[in-house]
């Protein structure tokens, strides 16, 4: 070996093609080699020092609390503070920004719902980021159903009731959200159109004030997600009709599905993921979809999931891109039909 390398570099002092040939192979050969032992540095060091998880919510909702708690193992796991900053606003693109903007080192991570990658896209017309250019997937978290709730005041004890008083009082009834654009506005959209009724869209800054008005009778229904309205359900304040997932909700024995009350194949949840800036080495970004998928799997973690009513998915980084893809293609369909737009 040494004397093939004396040799190559003798040849490289010569002349001719046959020296600057050889002289683009030694380098191709250097950079490769170097190349090659930076990523394994890199894989090998990582982490090492701090990392951090943006959450591009306001702190207590459930994308937040889950990564609180994927921060927590980590941490244990890697032996490193994990920490989660939150950065709200713009319906999350103000986080999401600053993932994108950060060093592409995997020390910065983005824990979002879904509507961002699936939603936004599709209704602002200058969003920022672009999801497949520069994000790359580490894995799926957890979902939860959302449901249909309605005042206890309104007259409607199912869905068939609900659509039938719909259709007699065209334009009347109205359902909240979270806000234009969100996950709740376009269920909700997507159960009008199924159903082919007139209810008008409310649009609220967040959750807690759609769900106050819901309350106190303001607003007549709401698609929202199951750790929201819990609360509200178990002490009565607002009686569910059915949950939007494919199959039944645990803490909600006797509930039955949009697609069982007659409307099949309808499906909508929110869920929630985990992903990195899409220059992110794809060694670190492997190790780091290990780790995920690996807490997510603990019995401990899925115990305190689905006291929150969140079902674990830790399907992986190709999991998580082929929803994103299948989930945005449905939405489109839905936004297009309604002329969705945001500005």
């Amino acid at each position: 070996m040494k004397a093939e390398t004396i040799n190559l570099r003798r040849g490289a002092r010569s002349g001719g093609p046959l020296g600057a040939m050889l002289r683009l192979l030694a380098g191709s050969l250097a950079a490769a080699s170097l190349s090659s032992q930076a990523a394994r540095a890199t894989d090998e060091a990582f982490p090492n020092r701090q990392v951090t998880i943006v959450s591009p919510y306001q702190a207590g909702g459930t994308s937040d609390i889950i990564a609180r708690l994927i921060a927590r193992k980590l941490s244990d796991s890697w032996k490193q503070p994990v920490i989660v900053e939150n950065k709200p606003g713009a319906n999350g693109s103000i986080g999401i920004m600053a993932v994108i903007k950060a060093p592409a080192d995997g020390y910065t991570l983005l824990a979002v719902a879904s509507s961002a990658l699936t939603i936004n896209p599709l209704i602002y017309r200058n969003l920022p980021y672009d999801v497949g250019r520069d994000l790359a997937p580490v894995t799926r978290t957890g979902l939860v159903p959302n449901v249909l709730v309605v005042n206890p005041a309104l007259p409607a004890k199912n869905v068939a009731e609900l659509i039938t008083l719909a259709r007699t009082r065209p334009g009347k009834l109205n359902y909240a959200s979270q806000g234009n654009g969100s996950n709740g506005h376009l269920t909700g959209e997507m159960f009008r159109q199924r159903a082919g009724i007139d209810i008008v869209h409310i649009p609220y800054k967040g959750s807690a004030p759609a769900v106050t008005d819901l309350v106190s009778g303001q607003v007549d229904l709401m698609f929202d997600n199951l750790p929201s309205v819990l609360g509200q359900i178990q002490s009565g304040q607002l009686r569910p009709l059915a949950v939007t997932t494919s199959a039944p909700a645990a803490l909600l024995p006797g509930i039955p599905t949009v697609s069982d009350a007659g409307f099949p194949g309808f499906e909508s949840s929110a869920w929630f993921a985990v992903l990195v800036s899409a220059q992110t080495p794809e060694p670190v970004r492997a190790r780091l979809e290990a780790a995920t998928v690996t807490l997510l799997k603990d019995e401990d973690v899925s115990r305190r999931l689905a006291e929150l009513g969140v079902t674990v998915t830790a399907g992986g980084s190709a999991e998580l891109a082929s929803r994103i893809q299948g989930e945005s293609q449905t939405w489109r369909e839905i936004v297009t039909k309604a002329g969705i737009a945001v500005e």
